[in-house]
Order: C-alpha cells, then sequence, then structure tokens
C-alpha cells in the first residue's frame, strides 16, 4: 500500500498538548488508592496489568498507571496492580487478577492479547480493556471477545505533526538529516514511524526541502528495530546505526529504548535531539530534558480513566475507543526548552497543519492506523 497524504476526514478540534498556544508471578500485585468521592459500587475492584517494562518505564505502562491511579482516587477505591517482569507473567498475572476478584482488568500492550482473550472468555462477567491491540488474534476484523474494550491510537495524526516539526528543526541547522528506529515491527510502533516520515515529506513539499528520513521506508514498511522495548546493547546499537547517518534528530519508538538513544547520543558528542513517544518525555524523564526536542504523545491516561470510572458506574462499553486529535488522544508536546530556537514560523505551521487535518483538508494515512 502506497502511503500519502489526501484530503478527507479523519477528525475535528485541537488536541491541548499541542496548544502552540498551539501475582501470580513477576512481582507481586501492589494495592493502591485514595479518598476520592466517587460513587463506584462498594464492590468495584480495578486491575491492571502490565507490560514487561513496567511501571517506570516513562512510557506507555507508566501512563496506564497514571490513569489507574487517578480514577481509582476519584472513585475511592484501590486497584490492585500486577507488574510484569517478563513475557512469562501476562497469563499468570490475569489468573491472579479473576482470583482476586477484579471487576475490571485492564491490559497493558499488544503482547498481552492472547492471554486477556483467553481470560476474558474464561471470564465473561468481568470487564477487559486492552491498550493499543484490539484483540483480534484470529484477524476476522473482530475483537475475539465481547467484554474486552480496545483502546487504541491514531498516533500516526500527531507524529505527521512532529516529522515536520523535526524536518524544521534539521533544515534550520543545515543538516537536513532526520531518523527513527523502534522496538518491535507492531502496528502500534510502527504508526509513529509512518506518520513522522509523512510529515517531513509535507515539510519537503511545502518547503522544497531536502529533508532525509533514515531509519524507516513507510511505502516498503521496512525499518530498524530492535526486537524488543528492552533498553539494552541492541537498542543502543540500532540507535548508533541510525546516528552514523548525521541525523541530528532521532524518534525511537517503543518505551525504554529512548534511554539506548541517549546513551548512543552522549556517546557520540553530536547535537542530535530525541523526540519522545507516548508522554512527555522531558517531564517524565528530567535526564533527558536537555536532550528532548519535543514528544508525540498518547492520552493512554485519560483513556484508562475514562475507561475505569464508566466501568465502575456500571456503564462499561466495549465499543473499541480510538485516540485522534479530535478527541485529544493524540498530541504534540510543546517544545520547552528549545522554542525561542526553533524557526520562525514553526509553530504557526504546525498550528495550521493539525488544523487542516482536524478539518479534513489532510488525512494522514498510515497502514497501521487503528
Amino acid at each position: 500500500m502506497t502511503i500519502s497524504t489526501t484530503k478527507k476526514l479523519l477528525g475535528a478540534t485541537i488536541a491541548a498538548g499541542v496548544v502552540f498556544a498551539l501475582a501470580g508471578c513477576g512481582q507481586a500485585p501492589t494495592e493502591s488508592g485514595g479518598t476520592g468521592g466517587g460513587e463506584a459500587d462498594s464492590d468495584f475492584i480495578p486491575c491492571l496489568v502490565s507490560d514487561a517494562g513496567g511501571w517506570n518505564d516513562k512510557s506507555f505502562n507508566q501512563s496506564a498507571k497514571e490513569g489507574m491511579d487517578r480514577a481509582a482516587e476519584t472513585l475511592g477505591v484501590k486497584p490492585i496492580e500486577f507488574e510484569s517482569a517478563n513475557d512469562n507473567d501476562y497469563a499468570p498475572n490475569l489468573e491472579t487478577a479473576v482470583s482476586e476478584g477484579c471487576s475490571l482488568i485492564v491490559a497493558v500492550g499488544f503482547k498481552l492479547s492472547a492471554a486477556t482473550v483467553e481470560s476474558a472468555l474464561a471470564n465473561p462477567e468481568i470487564d477487559y480493556a486492552i491498550i493499543d491491540d484490539y484483540a483480534d488474534n484470529d484477524f476476522d476484523g473482530t475483537t475475539d471477545a465481547p467484554n474486552i474494550k480496545p483502546l487504541v491510537f491514531d498516533t500516526a495524526q500527531a507524529a505527521y505533526l512532529g516529522g515536520y516539526a523535526a524536518a524544521g528543526w534539521s533544515a534550520a541547522s543545515g543538516v537536513n538529516k532526520v531518523g527513527t528506529f523502534g522496538g518491535m515491527q507492531i502496528p502500534s510502533v510502527a504508526v509513529f514511524m509512518d506518520g513522522f516520515q509523512l510529515g517531513v515529506e509535507k515539510y519537503n513539499e511545502d518547503k522544497s526541502g531536502a529533508v532525509e528520513v533514515f531509519g524507516w521506508d513507510a511505502a516498503t514498511q521496512k525499518g530498524s528495530f530492535t526486537g524488543g522495548f528492552d533498553a539494552n546493547d541492541t537498542a543502543k546499537q540500532t540507535a548508533q546505526g541510525v546516528l552514523d547517518q548525521g541525523v541530528d534528530v532521532i524518534l525511537p519508538v517503543g518505551g525504554p529504548i529512548y534511554q539506548s538513544a541517549a546513551a548512543a547520543i552522549a556517546d557520540s558528542g553530536k547535537d542530535t535531539l530525541l523526540v519522545g513517544v507516548d508522554s512527555d518525555l522531558a517531564v517524565a524523564d528530567e535526564s533527558v530534558a536537555d536532550v528532548t526536542l519535543f514528544s508525540i504523545m498518547k492520552a493512554i491516561d485519560v483513556a484508562v480513566e475514562d475507561a475505569t470510572v464508566a466501568a465502575s458506574e456500571g456503564d462499561f462499553d466495549p465499543a473499541p475507543y480510538i485516540g485522534t486529535l479530535e478527541n485529544e488522544g493524540v498530541k504534540l508536546s510543546g517544545f520547552g526548552a528549545f522554542e525561542g530556537d526553533l524557526p520562525d514560523g514553526l509553530l504557526d505551521e504546525i498550528s495550521a497543519l493539525q488544523e487542516q487535518i482536524i478539518s479534513g483538508d489532510i488525512t494522514v494515512e498510515s497502514e497501521n492506523s487503528p
């Protein structure tokens, strides 16, 4: 499939983050709660099962936990949270969640999909939600259990703005090279990379630019991947391979692998800047704030919070939630300390592009979009 930018409706309203004025096994479950004033059923127990990245990944696991904790505080209930140490923990943690009497079980990430479907089919009285996956393991176009709510995000929309911004930065520096690499090659990762490349192409089209993208080819769906989401030597070497192309902006897509990219940048002694994903990386991890240009964000926390509150009130709806610019499920962060160094007019251009995506004048087409 050719990835292109065309005219077609996809969404409407400006995303708040780009307001540029725009244990079973693993670790034992932990309980946390608050003194909120919600009206949850007194027997309501929300539960969360992490991916192997853990709660402190500065990315999707941490964001999901923040949303669950916020909902629990509002409702005045105690969630049970299961931190998976590795892939082997998913099914046992889900089993333990069932045995603990969980009313809602939220699974964090596509890697939990098969285990979540199995658990949901065996326990139709329990509500489930899963992040970044449709739980459609037989690929028939429908979720495999009627009590699972997918929480997915059309991140290509926000990544398009990010690619345009990165291209503008690199063109102004005279480098004209940006790069990206991912953890596993799955739709929720590749969708960032598609949008990023499309945004760079839009910049080149509008400005008669010549900014190149290294590490991903949206047309062939081939690029640089670490094979996992761990911040390890493989991730660092993958990052280094992209940095070796001379890029001055790099987008690592895959939770903690940004740490490996930051280490590779430090070793290189160059002024390459990071682009964060999922959360506002400069805020989530102050140790990399000075090398983070901006972040492409998903409101995972809000999606989890909303699903939890709805389930507590008996309003659980298994229809998929799709985060877009329209509903503020995806957005671009601010540029922090780098805002004053941006090329003149770039913020206005990004704001205008966002309005065009929202109005339907621009459609960001990625075969990896939900």
